[in-house]
C-alpha cells in the first residue's frame, strides 16, 4: 500500500521542520521566500494535497464559508462573488454556494447544511422575508453572517452595500437635467432595503428639483432581464410613452431595450433608458446603457473580509457600510 504523503514527508525530504512546512504552505511571511518556494515545488511534484479534516482539528475552523445570493445568473451577484472569492482565497477558504430565489425555506434549508459540514460562517444577500431574529439564530448556532446587497432591519451584523439612495438619486438627475420629468420607475420590489432605498432616491431627485413626482405607476419586477422585457408592455398600455424608462438594475434595463426595440421604438433616441449596477455588459450594450457604479466589487471583497476577521474572533463594526455611487453617463439618454 501506498503511503500517505504529509507534511513530515515534504519536511523529510528537504530537511526541514514539519511547522516550517505548514507555514510556507500558508504563505507565511515567517518562512524565508527561497524556502516556501522550495516547500511548494516539493508539495506539487509529489502531489501533495493540502488536509483539510487534519487543519481544522488543529485550527477549530473549516474555512468553509457559505455564500447567499438571490440568483447568481445575475451579473451584478456573479460579480460580486467573483470578488468575494478573490478575497476568500487569500485566507485559503472555500465556500458552497446557494441561490436562494427569495425562498425563505431554501435559505433554511441551506443554513442548516452549512452546519452540517461545520462551515464557519456566512455571506448572506438575505431572501425577502428574513428578520433579525434570523440572523440572531444563524449566530447563535455558532455560524458567523455577514450581509452583501441587502440589510435586515435590527440585525447587528456587519452589512456592505451600495448607497443605494444616492445612486438612484444621482441617475435620477441626470435624467431631469437632460429635460426628462416623464419618466417611467421599472423594477426591484419594496420588500427588499434595495427596492426601497431606490425608489427613495427617485423621489428625492424630483423634490429637489422642484417637480411632482411622475404619476405613472410604479412598475415593480424581479431583477432579470425577461421582467424589463415584460414592463414594456404595461408602460405602453397607459397611453402616452414617457420620455425615459428609469430601471433599477442594469439587467432589466437591458430588457427594457429589448422590449422597446421590439415595438420599433430605439432606446436611447425615442425614449431614454437608465440601468443601474454598471455590470460589465452595460458598457458595450447597444446603445451603451447610462448606469451607476455602485461598487460591488468593494462590496464583495470587504464583506469576505470582514467575515474572516469575526471568524478569528474580531468584533467588526456592525453600522452598514455604505459604498458611494459613480454615475457612467452613456449613450441610452439624449437630451430632449
Amino acid at each position: 500500500m501506498v503511503a500517505k504523503i504529509t507534511l513530515a514527508t515534504i519536511a523529510h525530504d528537504l530537511g526541514v521542520s514539519t511547522a516550517t512546512v505548514s507555514l510556507a504552505l500558508r504563505d507565511s511571511p515567517l518562512v524565508a521566500e527561497g524556502t516556501r518556494v522550495r516547500i511548494r515545488d516539493r508539495a506539487k511534484e509529489i502531489g501533495y494535497v493540502y488536509d483539510r479534516r487534519a487543519a481544522s482539528l488543529r485550527t477549530q475552523r473549516s474555512d468553509i464559508v457559505g455564500v447567499l445570493v438571490r440568483d447568481i445568473i445575475n451579473p451584478f451577484f456573479a460579480e460580486i462573488l467573483r470578488s468575494i472569492e478573490a478575497e476568500l482565497g487569500t485566507n485559503r477558504q472555500t465556500f458552497l454556494l446557494c441561490n436562494h430565489g427569495d425562498d425563505l425555506e431554501l435559505q433554511n434549508n441551506f443554513i442548516s447544511t452549512l452546519m452540517q459540514f461545520g462551515a464557519d460562517g456566512v455571506i448572506m444577500s438575505p431572501s425577502v422575508g428574513t428578520d433579525a431574529e434570523d440572523i440572531d439564530r444563524i449566530e447563535a448556532a455558532g455560524l458567523k453572517v455577514t450581509l452583501v446587497a441587502r440589510t435586515v432591519e435590527n440585525a447587528n451584523v456587519p452589512a456592505f452595500l451600495g448607497n443605494d439612495e444616492a445612486g438612484f438619486h444621482l441617475v435620477t438627475r441626470h435624467l431631469i437635467e437632460n429635460g426628462h420629468t416623464d419618466i417611467a420607475l421599472v423594477g426591484g420590489t419594496r420588500l427588499t432595503s434595495t427596492g426601497r432605498a431606490r425608489r427613495r432616491g427617485f423621489h428625492a431627485a424630483f423634490k429637489e428639483a422642484g417637480l411632482p413626482v411622475p404619476s405613472r405607476a410604479d412598475i415593480e419586477t424581479p431583477y432579470d432581464r425577461k421582467a424589463g422585457f415584460e414592463a414594456v408592455e404595461k408602460i405602453l398600455a397607459c397611453g402616452n410613452p414617457p420620455t425615459a424608462i428609469a430601471c433599477c438594475s442594469d439587467t432589466v434595463a437591458l430588457g427594457v431595450m429589448h422590449g422597446l426595440r421590439a415595438k420599433g421604438i430605439e432606446p436611447g433616441k425615442d425614449i431614454a433608458v437608465t440601468g443601474y449596477d454598471d455590470i460589465e455588459e452595460a458598457s458595450i450594450s447597444s446603445p451603451s446603457l447610462t448606469t451607476v457604479d455602485d461598487g460591488h466589487d468593494e462590496i464583495g471583497r470587504l464583506a469576505a473580509r470582514t467575515l474572516f476577521q469575526k471568524i478569528k474572533g474580531e468584533a467588526p463594526n456592525t453600522e452598514p457600510v455604505l459604498i458611494a455611487p459613480n454615475l457612467r453617463i452613456r449613450e441610452s439618454v439624449s437630451k430632449i
